[in-house]
């Protein structure tokens, strides 16, 4: 009978075929694992040191019964709350950039998982510094020639100029220093300004007015070397790094007050080097051309030098 082999072939067909389509049934596809989503990534900046994150899941193949928060990796082990939920508060974030995984598992074994992104950034302070320290004030008045010296480290004002006494040509610079002890040790400043105050009742000059001459614009530098306020006289004052110094334009006013003067460069300088303070002194050292500055024994706290940080 010729058709009993196609008969017996295709009675053995037909439960490799059942077979074969009962196993393409049971395969899990992609479709069907947990799609996560874990938030939406993001910045934030300290003092701000946590989020609040809040994940979900759609799944067609089955229903989500458990959830996983974990740390992909971060500058350090922060702590998530709730790591079973699909949202959590994660706190003690420090500077830097953290990845988290949220895992979703399903009825069916099937496991998805989604990450987010958060950047940390630092956070912006402010400090007001003076020239006190416990010692005392760090500022020295630098008056001489090539003869006499009649620096002041008492002096009441901070001056820069050339002008005479009794007849006799002196010129004046001024150092001062300001206390940076509250700093984080060796982090660079955002912005340093700092603010002269025209002194209104000037001991040296003309003693009327605090800017005097047609040729008073001045240098702001920093000092390059250690020196003792003490000791630093007019022959031994230290010396200058003119990178990154400022130069004060000439004024015709009487009094003007010099203020928020960008000085980042030198006090990145100053943290990286050594803080020697600053010096002050005419651009073209000119016979009577002076500007008057209170110094940090002013009455008016307001007028004394001051220099502000942000960082």
């Amino acid at each position: 009978m010729p058709f009993k082999p196609f008969s017996r072939a295709l009675a053995i067909a037909l439960p490799i075929v059942t077979m074969m389509s009962s196993c393409e049934k049971t395969q899990t596809t992609p479709d069907h694992v947990p799609k996560v989503y874990a938030d939406s990534s993001r910045t934030i900046t300290l003092p701000v040191d946590s989020v609040r994150l809040n994940g979900s899941a759609t799944d067609t193949g089955g229903k989500v019964i458990a959830w996983l928060w974990s740390e992909v990796s971060g500058p350090n082990v922060p702590v998530i709350h709730t790591e079973g939920s699909p949202s959590t508060t994660i706190s003690g974030l420090t500077v830097g950039v953290y990845v988290f995984q949220l895992m979703a598992v399903d009825s069916a074994g099937d496991t998805g998982v989604g990450q987010v992104t958060i950047t940390v950034k630092p956070g912006t302070s402010m400090q007001v510094l003076t020239t006190f320290f416990e010692w005392g004030r760090f500022e020295t008045h630098w008056m001489g020639n090539s003869v006499h010296d009649m620096s002041d480290i008492t002096a009441l004002e901070l001056d820069a100029g050339t002008w005479t006494v009794n007849g006799e040509l002196f010129y004046i610079r001024a150092g001062f220093v300001f206390n940076m002890g509250g700093l984080p040790a060796g982090v660079p400043v955002k912005s340093a300004r700092l603010s002269l105050y025209s002194n209104h009742s000037p001991i040296n000059g003309d003693h009327t007015n605090a800017n005097a001459g047609l040729t008073n614009a001045f240098y702001i530098s920093r000092i390059a070397n250690s020196w003792d306020h003490a000791t630093a006289l007019w022959p031994n004052q230290p010396a200058i790094d003119t990178s990154g110094q400022v130069l004060i334009p000439a004024t015709n006013q009487g009094f003007l007050d010099v203020t928020d003067v960008d000085v980042t460069k030198m006090v990145n300088n100053m943290i990286s080097n050594g803080n020697y303070g600053f010096k002050i002194q005419l651009q073209t050292e000119q016979l009577y051309n002076i500007r008057v500055f209170y110094s940090s024994v002013a009455s008016d706290t307001t007028k004394r030098p001051r220099l502000v940080l942000t960082y």
